[in-house]
């Protein structure tokens, strides 16, 4: 049964985390497109249509539906001093019951890299996740070249845990993540692993 939800909108400092709109297409098709070999070693393969108006529309019904059926939130973050769109975060797997646990993905725009948008976000999203949604336990996985995604992880407040084998396809190749989780009640203090 799908719960009528209202609009999410997430304010930090300087964005707004919304959820994507059909209106979004061209900023999303430009930025992805301009950032591809930026985003490209660290995501899986784009299909052939990745960036086309149809996929995108896609994009935003399925966001409503998982953020309808309280799945997901696949939020887009907007700059507020121009309305940029700077990249996405999307809050995914959303279990219940014992669980109380979801996964974090996120990308950003090669031009907005390295200026703190992303560890902004996820702070807020983070935050969204522990008071509103409820949950206990968030979990996210990068490569382990990956020290940008590493270093904004852990700037955010999750601990490394381990390492899952073949875990994702990332350019077309079963990869390693290291796998990290932020906790509502974290009493585990930093670990220096991994």
């Amino acid at each position: 049964m799908l719960v009528r939800r209202r609009k999410v909108r997430i304010e930090t400092e300087r964005m707004t985390l919304r959820l994507p709109q059909h209106s979004d297409f061209r900023a999303w098709a430009s930025l992805r497109a301009e950032s591809r070999a930026f985003l490209e070693p660290w995501e899986p393969v784009w299909s052939a249509d990745h960036l086309s108006r149809k996929a995108f529309t896609n994009r935003v019904y399925w966001a409503a539906r998982a953020h309808a059926g309280g799945t997901a939130l696949p939020l887009f973050l907007i700059r507020r001093s121009d309305d940029s769109l700077l990249g996405a975060v999307t809050v995914d797997n959303i279990r219940r019951g014992p669980a109380q646990a979801a996964t974090i993905g996120y990308w950003i725009g090669a031009p907005f890299a390295r200026q703190g948008y992303m560890a902004e976000a996820l702070r807020a999203v983070i935050h969204h996740c522990f008071t509103v949604l409820d949950l206990s336990r968030i979990e996210s996985a990068c490569l382990p070249e990956n020290a940008a995604s590493r270093g904004v992880l852990e700037k955010t407040g999750y601990k490394y845990e381990g390492v899952a084998q073949s875990y994702l396809q990332i350019n077309g190749r079963w990869r390693n993540h290291v796998l990290y989780a932020n906790l509502r009640s974290d009493r585990r203090g930093r670990t220096g692993a991994g």
